[in-house]
């Protein structure tokens, strides 16, 4: 029987989650609001989490709770009484990085199941092995694996669940290994509170040391060398074009065409990135990866649409990260570090109005004569926008943005249960 993965989705929110569900996720994982990293971006309590993972189990779904800070002590003193809450809630694991804090969790909850995150950079079969023996069920594996590396720990330890990224940010560093940030504006990445400061633009400057011991700039036009004071004839420029310099800024990861090669391996979990991307962000990789799986499963080609399907979404460009060997410059973006695709997010539909009239929520403003795609968990439609009214059905020529509702007309109508998930894509 050929494996079938799981599509696990990021839920920075109630609504991500709903959405991701729709669109073909089988589990989600959201940040605990104390203990993941993510809590400068989380819009989940303890309450809407309780609501949540109802939600997910009355839909026959999976909903993993992150608990995956590096705790300093001070974070450890109602730790178990604070966790003890989450338990509560049931959820299907929690997703650990820390050894005091798996001790911790199997000492005072040792039915709940624990998946051991990205953020412990598992990267050979022996570790497998060794969390194996602590309780572990899942680990998720390191992104610095390539696909012969993975076969060969799914071969060495066949009774162990593991997870896999497939789509979105990569880190410059061993996942959760990076003090950037954390220098740079005293933000600690392994407390959940990354700025990404590596993918910054940054302007070279000549310096000088003034008469108090301060480094001014010169504004002296010059290229900047680096080099290692042991090696001084091994030196490299530093220089910028009209973009900035980018000497850290990875490219996104998209592995949706290595999905078959990952199902024959055998991994249990093919997981996207992205608890703070857009709703959007969140539908339209589940709705793209869930047909990568299902088409795998099936023995069916790989359809090599799906790649310009992710492609219009906003990316700092695509790599297959280590997953297939690459140079360098396939790594890494030196030309920008914002995100750029041709496809925006205009709408999100409402409720029905009319025969093939829909109500939509204004998320960027579009005009009568745009192309728009329009996304739905049943399928998609692509169509010129012939019309457009405001809320009280009179005729109006442009939607100018976020804050204002319109009347749009489709040219297929949508199924009922599909009208809260569906959205309006500029195209």
């Amino acid at each position: 029987m050929v494996n079938k993965p799981e599509l696990l989705c990021p839920a920075g929110n109630p609504n991500a989650m709903k959405i991701a569900f729709a669109y073909g996720a089988d589990a989600v994982y959201a940040g605990e609001p104390r203990y993941s990293l993510r809590v400068r971006n989380n819009s989940f309590t303890l309450q809407n989490m309780g609501e949540a993972i109802a939600y997910a189990h009355s839909h026959n779904k999976r909903f993993y709770v992150v608990v995956n800070i590096a705790p300093h002590n001070a974070k450890l003193t109602h730790f178990v009484e604070h966790m003890a809450q989450i338990v509560a809630l049931k959820p299907d694991a929690l997703i650990v990085s820390d050894p005091g804090v798996i001790m911790l969790l199997r000492q005072h909850f040792p039915e709940q199941a624990l998946h051991l995150s990205v953020q412990a950079n598992t990267i050979n079969w022996a570790a497998l092995k060794f969390w194996q023996q602590q309780g572990i069920e899942r680990v998720i594996l390191s992104r610095e694996l390539s696909l012969k590396e993975i076969k060969e720990m799914r071969q060495q330890v066949p009774d162990l669940e593991l997870e896999v990224f497939v789509h979105g940010a990569l880190c410059m560093a061993y996942s959760g290994r990076c003090l950037l940030s954390g220098y740079m504006n005293k933000r600690d990445p392994n407390q959940g509170a990354c700025t990404n400061a590596c993918r910054w633009g940054y302007q070279v400057h000549e310096a000088k040391e003034d008469a108090v011991g301060q480094y001014v700039p010169t504004n002296h036009p010059d290229p900047v060398l680096l080099g290692d004071p042991k090696q001084p004839d091994d030196l490299m420029l530093l220089d910028e074009d009209l973009h900035g310099s980018y000497i850290m800024n990875s490219k996104d990861l998209r592995a949706i065409d290595l999905v078959p090669d990952l199902v024959s391996i055998g991994v249990h979990s093919l997981k996207i990135e992205g608890r703070t991307k857009s709703d959007y962000y969140v539908a339209r990789t589940a709705q793209v990866y869930r047909r990568a799986i299902d088409d795998a499963a099936a023995g069916k080609p790989f359809d090599p649409q799906l790649l310009d399907d992710l492609n219009g979404m906003a990316n700092r460009g695509f790599t297959h990260g280590f997953l297939q060997r690459h140079s360098p410059q396939d790594l890494q973006n030196y030309q920008r570090s914002h995100s750029e695709g041709e496809q925006l997010l205009i709408g999100q539909f409402i409720e029905q109005v009319g025969s093939n009239r829909y109500l939509i929520d204004v998320k960027n403003g579009f005009n009568v004569g745009d192309t728009v795609l329009l996304m739905s968990p049943s399928g998609n439609q692509s169509f010129n926008l012939e019309t457009l009214e405001n809320e009280h059905g009179e005729a109006i020529i442009r939607a100018p943005g976020s804050g204002y509702r319109v009347i749009v007309q489709t040219t297929l109508p949508l199924a009922e249960r599909d009208i809260p998930y569906s959205l309006l894509v500029k195209q």
